[in-house]
């Protein structure tokens, strides 16, 4: 799963979670695809060596590799997201780092914080928020489904402690 739970500090009873998008494409995978997508996209051309028409096809087959180059590279760094909850004794502390540099930040007690799942009424379904403060701010909308409800379920339990 893209998160993780673990300690901050071995004598401190605070819980760290981080969440992040899964990424299914590694840098290698990446480079791999875009390198077997031009080859491919290279062999309908193969007979054409030598005459005009190779001119006319190559830039609109050079165009669509570069769109699919440009589309992947778009989608990875809009992936660059991270999230922490800090669990202490008094306080839940939220932070999220946004592809753009961003941070937002969200702080409550602990004792009034809840979480919420939003089944069928957020922009996803299982839409998972944490309430208190005044504020509710999701947490975890870009994993999968089945993630959102183990997460709800395991900040249900780590809350209650």
């Amino acid at each position: 799963m893209p998160y993780n739970w673990s300690k901050s500090d071995a004598n401190a009873p605070a819980q760290e979670l981080q969440l992040w998008p899964h990424q299914s494409l590694p840098p290698k995978g990446y480079a791999g695809f875009i390198l077997a997508t031009f080859i491919l996209i290279l062999i309908p051309l193969v007979p054409l060596l030598g005459s005009v028409l190779l001119w006319g096809l190559l830039p609109f087959l050079l165009l669509a590799v570069g769109g699919l180059w440009y589309a992947l590279d778009r989608n990875h760094h809009n992936a660059q997201v991270l999230e922490i909850l800090t669990l202490t004794d008094k306080d839940a502390h939220l932070i999220r780092h946004n592809p753009n540099g961003a941070a937002q930040e969200w702080q409550c007690n602990r004792y009034w914080t809840t979480t919420q799942m939003h089944e069928t009424d957020g922009p996803v379904p299982h839409y998972v928020t944490l309430k208190g403060g005044g504020r509710e701010v999701e947490i975890g909308a870009f994993l999968s489904e089945d993630e959102r409800i183990a997460l709800f379920e395991e900040l249900n339990r780590a809350l209650r402690k």
